[in-house]
């Protein structure tokens, strides 16, 4: 009999599928359910134990480890289980507040919700750099935690059943605007024939430049600014930057492609400037962030 800590995987699309068999290889007893059937069968030739019904799939482990599409997927998979002593580690998607209220709704059935967000797509999961956000009720964090971090580093972000998804959240915005952004660019550059491999070094060098130490080091450089407060704009103001933004979406209308982000992009840094930041650094955008038009 495996000393392992034995775990129960709730959902087996593509995230919650790794999870198993990275739990399995570790040498974990697991039991796995999914809402569709038929999604088991390479986990249970694995040695997984594939449960009839999401009640007996929480009954088997004292940790469940949930990867669904958001939190309303739990809450029907779950309607009228018993989870009295159960530590459920909740790794979906969804939006900080609702996290807190799935804590709340848990505890009062006799469980305990830890809420996560994984940082790597599923080929990631259990492999060197991998990494998972967590939140919640620290004693059950810590009880559990040689057991997740098969799944990668476990990262605890404080007793704030939100705060997993808040940085979860954050770092997928950064993520998506980025490629976003660079499609943006080889759609560009492709109405002059240049190849996405053409552009592709110079935009690799200018995301590594940007985390550098060097003169293009501008995350370190920025992130000082925010923690003072202070956006100096002597070098590069604020206003010139927003001058600049228009032409850039002149560039994407005069090839006729589309101009939905970095219009967007504009007009933020219209509003900075209008709202008097115009002398200001780039940093400066930051203060219309904080306070949204109405």
């Amino acid at each position: 009999m495996s000393s392992r800590e034995a775990v129960t995987v709730i959902g087996l699309g593509a995230m919650g599928s790794t999870m198993a068999e990275v739990f399995l290889a570790a040498g974990h007893p697991t039991t796995v359910w999914n809402r569709t059937p038929g999604k088991a069968g390479k986990l249970v030739a694995a040695g997984a134990v594939e449960a009839a019904t999401a009640a007996e799939a929480v009954a088997a482990s004292n940790l469940v480890v949930i990867s669904q599409v958001d939190y309303a997927a739990m809450d029907e998979s779950l309607a009228g289980v018993d989870l009295a002593g159960r530590a459920l580690v909740n790794l979906s998607s969804d939006s900080p507040d609702r996290l807190r209220s799935a804590s709340q709704s848990v505890a009062e059935r006799g469980g305990t919700l830890v809420t996560g967000g994984i940082m790597v797509p599923p080929p990631g999961i259990g492999q060197p750099g991998a990494y998972v956000f967590y939140s919640g009720a620290a004693e059950v964090m810590e009880a559990h935690r040689e057991t997740l971090e098969v799944l990668g580093r476990a990262d605890y972000m404080g007793t704030d059943a939100g705060l997993a998804m808040l940085y979860y959240q954050a770092m997928l915005n950064m993520f998506w605007t980025t490629l976003a952004s660079y499609f943006y660019s080889v759609a560009l550059v492709g109405t002059a024939g240049i190849s996405a491999e053409d552009l592709r070094p110079y935009a690799a060098a200018l995301l590594s430049d940007l985390t550098d130490e060097g003169p293009m080091g501008f995350l370190k450089l920025l992130t000082v600014e925010i923690e003072r407060g202070v956006y100096p704009g002597a070098e590069n103001n604020l206003h010139m930057q927003a001058v600049g933004s228009e032409h850039v979406v002149d560039a994407f209308e005069q090839v006729g492609l589309d101009t939905g982000m970095p219009r967007a992009l504009a007009a933020l840094f219209a509003r900075a400037d209008e709202a008097g930041h115009g002398r200001s650094g780039l940093t400066a955008l930051i203060e219309v962030i904080r306070k949204p038009a109405t």
